[in-house]
């Protein structure tokens, strides 16, 4: 997919040249509260004047001094080439993402191993899933061939074991996925079982469907935006 460099007053941004292509994970830049609005920092509520001068978060838009902004971090999800100013509360929140980014979506690239069930049969066929490199659909390979629009997931539950009543810890074994097919209102449902034949698939499992509950989580923040 083509992607083009643009500049807006937060930063430069490498973007898909059309809308359609863009990450389901990314979010758009917040309009700026404008000047005028603003006197006063809305962190510490420090007045602004020609010595306390004010500047806009790039993650939320908002109005602060430059001890309350100071903090310049990396916002993947709003495709900023460099590090860009943010409010300490919004900085916090970019880097935890820094490492889905930075980690966890290489784990869901690189995919895993799965037992996969459609709907309510009662037959599973051993699937390979991962992430396309666009991040747009989940692919899933095995005797068949299933692509799922990141967009159409309407639900994901991950499935674990392990968990005792005075608490413990547990593995993540498994998720059912519900997705919506396109140009209908069909809803499918998928359902995500580990391998138990080796050790280091059940591992690599568990951080497959640990890095996709991240995604869901993302998934689901930028349709509410």
């Amino acid at each position: 997919d083509a992607k083009k460099l643009v500049r807006s007053p937060s930063g430069l941004r490498m973007v898909p040249e059309h809308r359609a292509a863009r990450s389901p994970f990314g979010l758009d830049e917040p309009p700026w509260v404008p000047d005028k609005e603003c006197p006063r920092c809305m962190q510490c509520d420090t007045k602004f004047d020609f010595i306390t001068r004010k500047h806009h978060c790039r993650r939320c838009g908002k109005c602060f001094c430059d001890k309350c902004c100071s903090k310049k971090v990396p916002l993947p999800r709003m495709c900023f080439v460099d590090p860009v100013r943010q409010c300490a509360e919004c900085a916090l929140v970019s880097q935890k993402e820094t490492e889905f980014y930075d980690k966890q979506l290489k784990v869901l690239m690189n995919g895993a191993t799965f037992f996969v069930t459609l709907g309510t049969s009662d037959k599973s066929e051993l699937m390979v899933c991962r992430l396309s490199n666009n991040q747009r659909y989940l692919v899933l390979d095995g005797d068949s061939h299933y692509e799922i629009e990141i967009m159409q997931i309407s639900t994901v539950q991950i499935l674990t074991e392990g968990f005792t009543p005075g608490g413990g810890n547990t593995r993540a074994i498994g998720m059912i996925l519900q997705y919506k097919v396109p140009g209908s209102e069909e809803v499918m449902q998928m359902k995500f079982t580990a391998s138990e034949d080796f050790s280091c698939n059940k591992k690599l499992s568990a951080a497959w469907l640990a890095a996709m509950h991240k995604a869901t989580k993302l998934l689901y923040e930028s349709r509410d935006q």
